[in-house]
């Protein structure tokens, strides 16, 4: 059992839930109460990485974030290191990838929030930022923890993107999907199996979470 591979799978997962949770209050209650002509569109880029194959999506995110891009360049001269094929690179592909995820779950809470329950917080006299953290977020809270838990599982569970932005480094970029590969690769099957199986579970935990989270949310729709 690769235990480093595992731990960074882990902590890749963490600290993309930690930056998408902003990402999707905000944006998932912008695109809720959107109507703008733009909403569209804008739904439309978010869904992206749910229908564009994994390696075509890492390969355009190998090039925004190589040394010869803009990106890149900037990220190398401020910290001293590229962003391909590092920690850091890997994390921002994985906020990227997992956008959908988290932000949609968060957007369907909102809209599942009557509008006369947000009216009567405005007559009660709070401030719209008093509405969103006494009123809106209590009762969107199951949306914004499923799309979380959904990210999480995810990123435990990506492959191509990872492959193509990080490679296989040991660790820094070898996750437990990776490392899998790897010892398929190397006909070590056993240990394959092993890791196979620490996934499987773990993938089972935080997504049966998330269906219990999505049938509470389900119930609170008007």
């Amino acid at each position: 059992m690769d235990w480093s591979a595992l731990w960074l799978s882990l902590r890749l997962g963490a600290f993309t839930v930690l930056f998408l949770l902003p990402i999707a209050l905000f944006a998932g209650r912008a695109l809720a109460y959107s109507d703008r002509a733009g909403k569209s569109v804008a739904e439309a880029v978010v869904a992206l990485p749910l229908v564009l194959p994994p390696t075509v999506l890492g390969y355009y995110l190998l090039v925004a974030f190589g040394a010869a891009s803009p990106l890149g360049s900037l990220w190398q001269d401020a910290f001293g290191r590229t962003l391909v094929f590092s920690f850091d690179g890997l994390l921002l592909a994985s906020i990227l990838v997992n956008l959908p995820f988290a932000i949609q779950p968060a957007q369907r809470a909102f809209e599942a929030i009557p509008q006369d329950v947000r009216e009567a917080a405005a007559c009660c006299g709070m401030t719209p930022w008093q509405a969103v953290l006494r009123v809106e977020l209590p009762l969107a809270w199951p949306g914004l923890l499923t799309g979380l838990v959904l990210s999480f599982a995810h990123t435990l569970g990506e492959f191509g993107v990872v492959l193509m932005v990080g490679g296989s480094v040991p660790g820094e970029t070898r996750t437990a999907a990776i490392a899998i590969y790897d010892r398929v690769q190397a006909f070590d099957e056993a240990a394959a199996g092993r890791m196979s199986m620490v996934l499987l579970a773990l993938s089972l935990l935080t997504t049966g979470l998330a269906f219990a989270l999505s049938r509470r949310t389900g119930r609170r729709r008007p």
